[in-house]
């Protein structure tokens, strides 16, 4: 016999939604709330209970997961206007699965902590397919108790989830991981505008890439949309650019040299600078081709580009 759970979901977008859906369909009772009408009819439709407010959506919820764009919302939402965490009830488990600063998250513990509840910092890698398909990856700080009693929910929309340490360990692998993912789109942009000066096909160097050494998951999801031109955000530059403003942070404050970072980041302001904020991070070659001399690729595979 299955054993359901009824859990909060706040900040229903682009990933907080397919991974509360996800929870629903496995069973679960879900509880979701969002400032925006259009999401709250969307997780409706999803099989979620919308609620009016923050304080019915957590009423007799064990499990509160929260899903937020940044440092200033989280606090909002936790500590602010908001106060997530005076509605939630002692010996409940607040699940934070956004990518926010180390003090921000330090903030919202100290206040979970006085308020007898279990703040898990779950930050979770991959994309909004990765979400609807289940396939996410969860990196996890908090008490492993906690972790143990979220585990079976969280298994509806993650495939693993690594649990690193008792404190913000989970903030500092999710800023470690968007590192290396800004600095492979920057490769790749580069290898790309080498290749195009070297009279290679387009598409032949993208299936190159994909099949080579360093043809990781983040390459070879990326082939199709970059054959195709096609930069619809699935994790859009400025969104890359604040997650460097956070990796910069954190690094400088731990004294760590982190000079790709530094250099992704005023990559990532000429994107903005030139219209291309909005599009995916993966719009580096943009950026590379521009500044190679390199016109856009025409033709139907090109038009967008």
């Amino acid at each position: 016999m299955t054993t359901t759970t009824k859990v909060a979901w706040v900040g229903l977008g682009k990933l907080g939604l397919p991974m509360a859906a996800r929870i629903a369909k496995a069973g679960h009772r879900v509880h979701g709330f969002d400032l925006s009408s259009e999401r709250m009819r969307l997780a409706s439709e999803s099989g979620i209970t919308p609620c009016e407010d923050l304080a019915s959506a957590v009423a007799g919820c064990k499990l509160v997961f929260v899903s937020i764009p940044d440092d200033r919302a989280l606090l909002g939402l936790c500590l602010d206007a908001g106060k997530l965490v005076e509605k939630m009830a002692p010996g409940s488990v607040l699940i934070e699965t956004s990518t926010v600063s180390i003090e921000a998250s330090a903030r919202v513990a100290a206040a979970a902590k006085a308020r007898g509840i279990a703040y898990l910092r779950s930050p979770v890698s991959g994309n909004p397919v990765a979400a609807e398909s289940g396939t996410l990856s969860a990196m996890v700080s908090g008490p492993r108790e906690a972790l143990d009693d979220a585990a079976p929910v969280m298994a509806t929309f993650t495939k693993a989830q690594y649990w690193l340490g008792d404190d913000e360990q989970a903030r500092y692998a999710k800023l470690a991981i968007n590192l290396m993912i800004a600095v492979s789109a920057g490769m790749m942009g580069e290898a790309l505008a080498m290749a195009r000066k070297g009279n290679i096909q387009w598409e032949a160097m993208l299936d190159l890439m994909a099949d080579s050494a360093v043809g990781s998951p983040m390459v070879k999801y990326k082939t199709q949309p970059l054959k195709d031109r096609d930069f619809t955000s699935t994790f859009s530059a400025a969104q890359m650019a604040k997650d460097l403003d956070l990796i910069l942070a954190c690094a400088h404050g731990d004294g760590v040299s982190v000079p790709l970072a530094a250099q992704m980041r005023e990559a990532y302001s000429s994107l903005i600078g030139t219209g291309h904020g909005e599009e995916d991070y993966i719009a580096t070659i943009h950026h590379t081709e521009r500044l190679s001399g390199l016109p856009a690729i025409e033709g139907a595979a090109g038009a967008r580009g």
